[in-house]
């Protein structure tokens, strides 16, 4: 039987490396072709010496002519390089007759409200309600790349579905963490980390109100996995293009929980002394996180209905997330900071 050929970028990363390792456990996982393009020669070796069932192809999400190609011979893809991989798509559409399945991560930063960490008062996303999901603005974070990719599927060429996690957090499993080849760190939490670490102390946006969903790393994969079930069961839910929107979201935390969180582990690992957080100063907020400081303390707030629909179930929440801050700290500490 013809393998199905799926190309996966970002298996070095957080979620890619989970998205891999998902597929790889599959009790179908020998009827794919997979192909993985990494950047590194150094982690392409590295992978190749792993012996898995993968190709590994050596390149950049960027390079819009390898993209293209590689999106030509595959049918199954996530990857943030989407005009290139559409070109590719529609090659192969063109050749086979056939629409190719485009699967993309996306994010639930679309959603985010600006708050100043002042309330949670924001407007909650159904991801069973194109409509609502189409009023978001094109200047919205991850916007611009989640319409091109929807516009390719109103063409008829491609099939897309757009998986939109929240704070991903918790240790992810699989071969390429093992091999301590993939990233085994998120960027929220870390991120919130450092900069507690350096003022030592857990800090937020003013009072902190603003909340964001969660979901654990291995449970997001899980959603991946069950994505491509319901395109292949024609499930009733697995709806596609402007209706191809899954939340990867599950409990809500507020940013004040999380720097709590975070200053009592200052405590307990004798980094800090204050087991209560406090507010970022302007200056501290330009120094720590850039031109992204007032992402620190947005709302975004989404029901995952669609996702659930299909059969996702997480498990892991809010205390188990900020269970894990210990774990992010001691990592931080152990590389130097």
């Amino acid at each position: 039987m013809t393998k199905v050929p799926l190309l996966l970028t970002g298996a070095t990363g957080y979620i890619g490396g989970t998205v891999l390792t998902r597929f790889l456990q599959r009790p179908d996982a020998s009827s794919f072709d997979i192909r993985l393009l990494v950047r590194s020669d150094e982690k392409a070796k590295a992978i190749q010496d792993l012996k898995l069932p993968v190709t590994v192809v050596i390149g950049s999400h960027t390079n819009a002519e390898l993209m293209e190609q590689l999106a030509s011979q595959a049918d199954c893809d996530s990857v943030e390089a989407a005009q290139s991989t559409l070109k590719g798509l529609k090659k192969r559409h063109e050749l086979t007759g056939k629409k190719p399945i485009f699967i993309h991560t996306s994010g639930t930063g679309v959603y985010a409200d600006l708050v100043d960490g002042k309330h949670a008062d924001s407007e909650v996303f159904d991801d069973t309600n194109p409509k609502q999901i189409e009023s978001l603005p094109p200047t919205a974070l991850h916007r611009n790349v989640d319409l091109a990719i929807v516009a390719g599927d109103a063409e008829g060429y491609v099939n897309s579905y757009i998986i939109l996690p929240s704070t991903v957090w918790g240790t992810p499993t699989g071969p390429l963490f093992d091999a301590k080849i993939s990233n085994a760190h998120s960027i929220q939490i870390p991120y919130c980390a450092r900069a507690a670490l350096a003022r030592g102390q857990g800090g937020m946006l003013t009072e902190g109100k603003n909340v964001w969903p969660i979901v654990e790393i291995n449970e997001l994969g899980d959603l991946y996995s069950l994505v491509y079930d319901a395109i292949q069961n024609k499930h009733p839910m697995a709806g596609h293009g402007r209706e191809g929107f899954y939340n990867a979201g599950h409990e809500e935390y507020s940013m004040k929980q999380l720097a709590t969180s975070i200053s009592e582990v200052l405590v307990q690992v004798k980094r800090g002394t204050n087991p209560e957080p406090s507010s970022f100063t302007p200056e501290e907020l330009e120094k720590y996180f850039g031109p992204y400081g007032s992402f620190f303390g947005s709302n975004s707030r989404c029901l995952s209905v669609r996702s659930k629909a299909i059969g996702w179930s997480p498990k892991k929440g809010l205390k188990e997330m900020l269970a894990s801050v210990q774990y992010e700290i001691e990592a931080l500490i152990a590389k130097g900071l």
